[in-house]
C-alpha cells in the first residue's frame, strides 16, 4: 500500500479536500499512477502561506505516518500567480526527507485551464513538464470546474 501526504496552498487553507480527495478515489489527475494500486491518505495541510514555512516540517509528521510520496496540490500550481517555490518545495522535500514529490492532485479545472490558457502562463516548457499529470480531457477538466 502506497501511502501519500498532500500539501496544499495556504490561500486555499479553509478547502476541506473535496476536489483532490474525489481525485484521489478516481485516480483521475495525478493520482492516475496509482490506478490499481491500494493507497492510504496520511497527511494534509498548507504550505503556510508564502514562502512556505510548513514545508520545513510537515513532511518529516508525514513520513512518521508512512508517507512516501507528497503531492503538492493543484492549487499551487492554477492559482494567480501560479506558487512561485514550488520547485523549491519539490527540491527540499525530496533532499531533506528522501521522498518523491508530485506536482499536482486533482485535474486542472476548465476556468483555470482557459485562465491561464489565456495568459500563456504555461507556455514555458518548464511549465508544460510541472502541469503534465494534472492536464486532462475538457469533460474532466468540466467535472473539476
Amino acid at each position: 500500500m502506497k501511502k501519500l501526504g498532500i500539501i496544499i496552498c495556504d490561500r486555499w487553507r479553509r478547502c476541506a479536500g473535496g476536489k483532490c480527495f474525489r481525485a484521489l478515489k478516481a485516480r483521475e489527475g495525478a493520482f492516475r499512477r496509482y490506478r490499481g494500486e491500494e493507497i492510504e491518505l496520511v497527511g494534509y495541510t498548507t504550505c503556510d502561506g508564502c514562502p512556505g514555512g510548513n514545508v520545513e516540517y510537515a513532511p518529516a509528521e508525514m513520513k512518521r505516518n508512512g508517507a512516501e510520496i507528497v503531492h503538492l496540490a493543484t492549487g499551487l500550481l492554477v492559482g494567480y500567480p501560479p506558487c512561485p517555490y514550488i520547485d523549491d518545495f519539490r527540491k527540499f522535500i525530496e533532499t531533506k526527507y528522501g521522498m518523491e514529490v508530485v506536482l499536482g492532485t486533482h485535474p486542472i479545472p476548465k476556468n483555470y485551464f482557459q485562465t491561464h490558457q489565456a495568459l500563456g502562463t504555461w507556455d514555458s516548457p518548464s511549465w508544460q513538464s510541472r502541469i503534465d499529470q494534472t492536464l486532462s480531457e475538457e469533460s474532466t477538466r468540466e467535472r473539476y470546474d
